[in-house]
């Protein structure tokens, strides 16, 4: 069982989370913070109770954007406690999401808020809470329906993208942004992960930050040295090293 703190300065959005987090059975209690420094006290007192303390916080499902010290800014200093509660951001905002997962997020929700996707981040932090302290935590998979399609989250719903249509991946931290004709989506998953996951799909590493597919490149170019690849519309920079490897797959698909 989780006990939890919302943290929202818009009344109706507080009101909304804590009702629904009450209602999941795995939460043992949520109270509401309606900034980020009444949130902090509150926190500082869980901590001064004890993980099984009367006063004890296991998660905290955060805003972003508030009024003075904003969801950011209050997560960055949790993570210098030695026991915070673990974070899960509710904003609704796309873009903060690489700042969210660079500071350990377990989800990041974004509004309005459906009940079933809310139940999927509690059920991630209740997960993470019963990791022994000791312990490792474990890898919360990425589960794709089949090798064909990849799950993204776009406006609190999960769409299924074919990886036929992605033209090419860059790197953003420790996950990756995936680009297709119709826009992009950002996945919690490594660009290492995606070149092993899809070398044999015809994906090939051109530079530390991208991956592209051999099928939607248009052109291969160099200009005083300088190699890059238009893919569709876009025109990337290929290193050094992965230059002879580009030329040879693109060769030889022209060939075959």
């Amino acid at each position: 069982m989780l006990r939890a703190l919302a943290v929202d300065d818009e009344r109706p959005s507080l009101e909304e989370l804590l009702y629904l987090l009450n209602a999941d059975p795995r939460i043992a209690g949520a109270e509401g913070a309606s900034d980020a420094t009444e949130a902090l006290r509150r926190i500082n007192r869980a901590l001064e109770s004890g993980p099984d303390g009367p006063d004890a916080i296991d998660v905290v499902f955060l805003d972003i954007h508030m009024p003075g010290l904003d969801g950011l800014d209050l997560a960055r200093l949790l993570t210098g406690f030695a026991r915070p509660p673990l974070v899960v951001f509710v904003t609704a905002h796309e873009g903060f999401a690489v700042q969210a997962f660079d500071l350990k997020a377990v989800d990041y929700v974004l509004k309005p808020v459906r009940r079933e996707r809310l139940a999927e981040a509690v059920r991630r932090a209740a997960q993470l809470k019963d990791v022994p302290a000791k312990g490792t935590p474990p890898h919360i998979p990425v589960h794709e329906p089949d090798p064909d399609h990849i799950p993204v989250e776009l406006g609190g719903v999960t769409r299924f993208v074919p990886v036929e249509d992605i033209t090419h991946v860059e790197a953003q931290g420790d996950y990756a942004r995936l680009h297709t004709p119709q826009g992009s989506h950002l996945v919690r998953i490594p660009l290492s992960t995606l070149e092993e996951r899809w070398r044999a799909r015809g994906f090939v590493r051109i530079h530390r930050r991208h991956l592209v597919a051999l099928r939607h490149v248009v052109e291969l170019r160099l200009d005083a040295g300088t190699v890059s690849v238009l893919v569709g519309s876009e025109e990337l920079q290929v290193s050094r090293r992965h230059t002879r490897e580009l030329r040879d797959l693109l060769m030889r698909r022209t060939t075959t």
